[in-house]
């Protein structure tokens, strides 16, 4: 993934483009590639942003899960169960066939609550009661992991930061400087799918 891709190759270890590699394969590398000799990699990163895999969430995407080999799974409400630990989805345009994992601040975390425990906005944007987050913490970028019964809270283990998911994911401790962003879903033909974008920029906000 783009948002991953922190260690550049040396010159004399420079990746090979696989004569079969896909235009956005052919982009990571050739990033990591000019990083690796001390080039400007800027134009390469715009044209990264510019794939649709790195593109963020958008209205109508369902939300899938990807299997070792590879292939997405669509998720339906069932599958995330009431009040058990979170699990993790990309978007995926099914028209296209196309999981937007090209970034990590693409991953999302669901998780399913008792629908009358939600206060009316954060209920708004469920289905069935399961709600949609960004899975990457706003305070250095870690994931946000579990979900802490006690406390009702999701919490980032890297700095312990909680999020408090019945209230918009709104900071209950920790340093994160602000709230958890949040995706709205819906159910559409039983799958659950985007239906609208992320609350605010997900990650760590730049100064």
């Amino acid at each position: 993934m783009n948002d991953n891709e922190t260690t550049p190759p040396s010159a004399t270890n420079a990746p090979q483009t696989p004569a079969c590699a896909s235009r956005r394969e052919a982009l990571k590398l050739g990033a990591c590639a000019c990083i690796g000799f001390g080039l400007d990699a800027a134009g390469l990163n715009r044209a990264l942003a510019d794939e649709p895999a790195e593109q963020r969430p958008t209205k109508g995407d369902r939300l899938v899960v990807v299997g070792a080999d590879g292939t997405p799974k669509l998720l339906a409400a069932a599958d995330v169960k009431l009040g058990e630990k979170p699990v993790f989805a990309f978007p995926y345009d099914a028209d296209k066939k196309l999981v937007r994992d090209g970034s990590r601040l693409n991953k999302v975390l669901l998780i399913r609550l008792e629908p009358g425990s939600l206060d009316e906005a954060t209920r708004a944007r469920s289905a069935d009661g399961v709600l949609a987050f960004s899975a990457v913490c706003t305070h250095q970028g870690c994931d946000v992991s579990e979900w802490v019964p006690e406390s009702r809270s999701l919490l980032c283990f890297c700095h312990f930061s909680r999020f408090d998911p019945c209230q918009s994911g709104q900071v209950l401790a920790g340093p994160a400087p602000r709230s958890l962003p949040h995706l709205p879903i819906a159910l559409e033909r039983g799958e659950l799918a985007v239906n609208g974008p992320f609350s605010a920029s997900p990650g760590v906000k730049k100064a």
